[in-house]
Formats: C-alpha cells, structure tokens, sequence
C-alpha cells in the first residue's frame, strides 16, 4: 500500500515538470539550428586610422614685397586768387567756374582800369616836373662851381646850390617810383593765373567791388596732382625709404599702382613715391608717404582723368627678397612653426624664419627648403612622426 502511494507521487510530479523541460529542450533545439545556419563572421585585422591632410610644395623664389594703403587724390598747388588792387569788377573770364580749366597767363578777373591810368598820368607828369627840377639844379650848381674858381660866389652860396641839385634828384627817384607803382597798380587791375589750373571755388561776378587783398577765387593746378598715403611703421621696413636726416629721405622713387573704380569700372594710374612727411601721425601712429602722379587730366591711351578728391587704393612696390618661400597663413603655427610630410608620409615639425606676414600669405626665408611638402590641415593633438596621408592642392601663388 504504502509503495503504490509512492508510485503515484512520482507520476505526479513528472506530469508536472514535463512541460517546462519540454519547452527548455525545444528552445536549445531552436538555438543550436539558429547557430548552425547562420552566416559566418570574418574576422578582420585592426587598421590603423591614417587622416588625410592637404598640402602645397615649398618653392623658393625671388619676391618684391608691397604695401597696400589708401588715399585722396588732392592738387600739388592750391592758392587763393587775390585782388591787389580796390576797385569795380567790369569782366570775369567764362572758365572763372567751378570746375572751370584755365592756362598760365589767362586773365581771369578785370577791374576798372581808368582811376588807374589817371594815377599813372599824374605820377608821369610828376616825373616829367623832377626831371625839369633836376636839369635846372645842375645848371646851377655848375654855375655856382665856375664862379668860385674866380671867388665869385661865396660859400653859402655854393652850399645852397649843392642842397636843390641834392634835393632835386631825390626828388626824381621819388616821381621815378611813383610812375613804377602807378603801372603796377595798373597792371594788378587784371587778376591773371599763375599756372595751368582749375577752379575748385569762385566768389566773385561783374559789378562788384573788391577791395585790395580780398580773395576772388580758389585755385588749384593741374601739372601734378599729390595722393597722401599713411603707411605702418612696421611696413616701412619693406619701402626704400629712410626717415633719417641723410640727403632725400626717398632713395629711389617707388612705383606706385593707383586704382579706384570709375564709372563701374575698375581703373588704374602710375605714381612715384617723391618725398615723406617725415614723422608719425599721433593719431593713427602712421607715416605719411607722397605719391605724386603727372597730368592728372592729361593721362595717356585710354585712362580717364584722375580727378581731385577721388579716394583710391594704392600698392607700393618695395625691397625685393631672394629665396622667399610663401605659404597660406593658415600653415603657420604657434612658435612660427610649420608642419611638414617627409617622404615616409609622416609628420615633422620645423621652425621657421617669418620675414612678413600680410594677409593671408606668410613669407619665410629661413628653417625650409624649396620642395619640401607643407602641411596645412590643423590636426588635433598633432605628433611628430605621425603618420598621415597627403593630398596635394597644387602650388600656392600669394
């Protein structure tokens, strides 16, 4: 009895713990199949990850430095035009305008002439009257001297004789003076130009009157016009031009390169560096150089007048260099080193010269060599040696 109890406990519990054991066994079924046919893995080997960087070749070559700065264009002469004498404007020449041009000698401004000729009349007849005076002393004093051969003539006499021929040519140099000043005076009555020009600004119209010294117009000539170019004192280093006290402060006279649009077109005029204002500016700290450009509104071929007040951009040719190499600015790094690709494909740090930096060029002279391989990428945390593959972006022309 108590076996039979025993036989139906283990019936029970294997009823009970069928189902699970059966799902266990089905499901590591399941997985070795899974496992069996599913596809296979490589396995590949570790590569090392090599980044690509651009670079551009090293070329040593010879280089005129220039510097670039700006201006307005301005006359080399200006003056005020003048009337010396007082009077009633009766004619104003047609090109006393603004903008008017006028040549060296033009009369430009008449005044009523006929008090001044009355003036040089009088100061004739004056003239003509000491001259009598004086022939008339002469005759007298040398009278007065045959006479005191003979002790004619007393001493007082002689004297006084002496004193009107004494006070007879002052006398004339005085009507000689008169008559001198009464034709300039006359002449002053038309107000000339004193060189080829333009007007820049005109105050005065027919019927007027003008006093002696009051200004009648502006003037300006057109023989030269200047430009004044402000230039760092860190780029005066790179101009023949000195600032001592040695001879010309310009050694040679620098080209310069004017450019400014006109009427939507890009322009372009020659200039010469001619002198220096010789001290910094105190409040851009800059020195002034002076460019000077000949005939301004006579310009050669199809250049069109480089008018006054026009504000331009100017390059000034400097010093030329040898064995410069030039390099983006971007291949500079900190400590003025430069990175390089050797001929393994790794990385090499090298220091360098920097004779210039200027936009976006860099200009070495020293620590590099023509056809070495510059790296210009920025890596993260670079290592010397480190490996790295080159892409070539052609040569850099500065």
């Amino acid at each position: 009895m108590a076996t039979g109890g025993r036989e139906r406990g283990v019936a029970v519990a294997a009823r009970r713990y069928a189902g699970p054991l059966a799902v266990v066994i089905f499901g590591l079924g399941l997985s070795a199949l899974i496992v069996g046919t599913g596809p296979e893995l490589d396995t590949a080997s570790h590569r090392e990850d090599v980044p690509v960087v651009r670079t551009v070749p090293a070329r040593a070559q010879t280089v005129r430095m220039t510097v670039t700065t700006h201006g307005t264009v301005a006359p080399k002469t200006e003056s005020q035009l003048v009337a010396e004498v007082a009077g009633r404007v009766v004619a104003v020449a047609p090109t006393l305008v603004s903008g008017g041009f006028f040549a060296r000698g033009d009369t430009l401004v008449e005044i009523e002439r006929i008090d001044y000729e009355f003036a040089l009349e009088k100061s004739r007849a004056q003239l003509a009257s000491a001259q009598g005076d004086l022939a008339h002393a002469e005759k007298a004093y040398e009278r007065q001297e045959e006479l005191s051969t003979t002790q004619s003539v007393s001493e007082s006499q002689r004297d006084d004789a002496l004193n009107r021929l004494v006070t007879a040519r002052a006398l004339l140099r005085q009507a000689t003076a008169g008559v001198a000043r009464a034709e300039r005076d006359l002449e002053r009555t038309r107000l000339t130009a004193p060189y080829d020009g333009r007007v820049r600004a005109e105050r005065i119209d027919v019927g007027q009157f003008v006093g002696r010294g009051e200004s009648v117009a502006t003037l300006y000539s057109i023989d030269f016009a200047e430009v004044r170019l402000p230039v760092r004192d860190e780029d005066i280093a790179f101009l023949p031009i000195s600032l001592a006290r040695s001879g010309n402060d310009v050694r040679e006279r620098p080209k310069v390169v004017l450019r400014a649009p006109v009427g939507g077109v890009e322009r372009s005029w020659d200039a010469r560096i001619v002198r220096t204002e010789g001290e910094l500016d105190p409040r851009t700290r800059m020195t002034n150089l002076i460019a000077q450009v000949a005939a301004p509104y006579d310009q050669p071929g199809d250049r069109p007048a480089l008018t006054v007040g026009l504000f331009v951009e100017a390059e000034i040719a400097g010093n030329v260099y040898e064995d410069i190499v030039a390099v983006p600015r971007s291949a500079l790094r900190e400590g003025n080193r430069v990175h390089l690709v050797d001929g393994n494909g790794r990385l090499a740090f090298r220091r360098v010269d920097v004779l210039r930096v200027t936009g976006e060029t860099a200009y070495l002279r020293g620590g590099i060599a023509s056809g070495d391989t510059i790296c210009l990428t920025i890596l993260p945390d670079p290592i010397e040696g480190q490996r790295v593959r080159a892409r070539s972006d052609g040569d850099f022309a500065p």
